[in-house]
């Protein structure tokens, strides 16, 4: 699983981003993230429509954790997920498993 204590590869804050341009924007920045890195949002509300699009769109391959929860100011660090299969491989040892049956 991923650790979200490592620092976010990137921070967006969304206050002064147009409403309709935000969640293509945090969606864009999420699909450029590797497995196992993360970014940090911050906004002037929370963000709950935003998970349940993250749900929606991209359920099991993020973490959500909150920073900090307001009022005036909402940080949430949203990680990418190493999925199982490039857990195996990464502790592999034979780059996958092809050799050890």
């Amino acid at each position: 699983m991923t650790s979200m204590l490592a620092a976010p590869i990137t921070t967006i804050d969304l206050r002064p981003i147009a409403p309709r341009e935000r969640h293509a924007l945090v969606f864009a920045r999420f699909d450029a993230l590797q497995p196992g890195q993360a970014m940090e949002l911050v906004n002037d509300h929370d963000p709950q429509a935003l998970r349940v699009h993250f749900e929606d769109r991209a359920f099991g391959q993020y973490e959500w954790r909150y920073v900090e929860t307001g009022p005036a100011s909402w940080r949430v660090r949203i990680g990418r997920k190493v999925t199982s299969a490039a857990a195996v491989a990464g502790d592999s040892c034979c780059s996958g498993g092809a050799c050890c049956g």
